[in-house]
């Protein structure tokens, strides 16, 4: 073969690593290079005029990097903390001022609060108190153990439809959608018992926590087998874009929406990645209330299914298409001889 033919040959080959390089590069460093607060929700604790005019003195300073409202009492910003509606709170005092966190809703954005209020106490010259309202389970310190656990699913998903698209592919769709779910449901298994008895990031609800895993996966799972008939040797590009480069970054398991840009805080209120994580911080931290995260998940499933059957019925046309020719190049050879 000549070396011309050899080189680009390799070129071609190398042009999907390349692409994988460029878009990791775009994806991780756009979303986490620079994390600043935008539209972080505190609140400062009071009723009083000089609560009110403290909350509009710091929101005049911050702009937009921070929502600032009021509530009448500290209980009430321990539930809205509870309820995910703020992710700081400020308790005035003149000598023993107050911050409230909730680190299990997301630990760096309870940091940046944190920080804000650090520095007004600095200006009063007194310490500052940190309370955290909703710590992290043991297991898991930095509250980020449930984002490894979407790489630990999200790997083993596509790495699954990849074998599948590629040693299966006589199959009909059907058997390797049945195989798929059976893939799905190994990864899940997996995911919860590495999380759960062996490193105990998930410390309870482990039957819930599975159920979603096991319904990201197969939504993953899914777009693999669909998106094959599409994309052929594109297939794994593809699903490191939909499910590692937009996924991972938006998935608030490092940084919520509060702390990055608007184009993935967009991708948070509706991607599937988004939805398990915030969903197992849902169960794992703040009493369940899963449904908006299910339908997420669900959607997403119901995306890979149909790709599925509309790779299959473009499958059956290929091999009609195949079946008919046949025949004409066995009349072609015949009328030849």
């Amino acid at each position: 073969m000549p070396t011309s033919h050899v080189l680009k040959h390799l070129a071609v080959h190398l042009l999907t690593p390349l692409l994988m390089c460029l878009g990791m590069a775009l994806a991780y460093q756009g979303a986490f290079h620079q994390p600043e607060p935008r539209h972080l929700k505190v609140a400062i604790v009071g009723a009083t005029p000089e609560a009110r005019v403290l909350a509009q003195t710091v929101k005049d300073r911050a702009g937009d990097a921070l929502d600032v409202t009021t509530v009448a009492s500290a209980g009430e910003a321990r539930e809205a903390l509870a309820d995910r509606e703020l992710v700081g709170a400020f308790v005035p005092d003149a000598r023993h001022p107050e911050v409230l966190i909730a680190k299990a809703n997301s630990e760096t954005s309870a940091m940046a609060a944190e920080a804000v209020f650090q520095a007004v106490a600095a200006k009063q010259g007194v310490p500052l108190a940190v309370t955290d309202v909703k710590p992290t389970g043991a297991g898991d310190p930095t509250g980020q153990g449930i984002f490894f656990l979407l790489v630990t699913l999200s790997i083993g998903s596509y790495g699954s439809a990849t074998v599948l698209n590629a040693g299966a592919a006589r199959l009909s769709m059907r058997m390797r959608a049945g195989a798929g779910l059976a893939a799905s449901f190994a990864v899940s298994v997996i995911g919860i018992v590495t999380a759960g008895p062996v490193f105990g990031v998930v410390d309870h609800a482990h039957a819930t926590v599975w159920a979603l895993g096991w319904l990201y996966s197969a939504g993953v799972v899914a777009f693999g087998l669909g998106l094959h008939a599409f994309l052929k040797q594109w297939t794994t590009l593809a699903l490191m874009v939909l499910f590692v480069m937009l996924n991972f970054t938006s998935s608030g398991g490092i940084y919520r929406p509060d702390l990055q840009n608007g184009f993935f805080g967009a991708l948070h209120s509706f991607y599937t990645g988004a939805g398990f994580v915030e969903g197992v911080r849902d169960v794992l931290y703040f009493g369940g209330g899963i449904a908006g995260r299910v339908l997420t998940l669900a959607l997403w499933l119901a995306a890979g299914a149909l790709l599925m059957v509309a790779a299959a019925a473009r499958e059956r046309r290929a091999h009609a298409g195949r079946q008919a020719a046949v025949p004409a190049a066995a009349q072609a050879a015949v009328a030849a001889a």
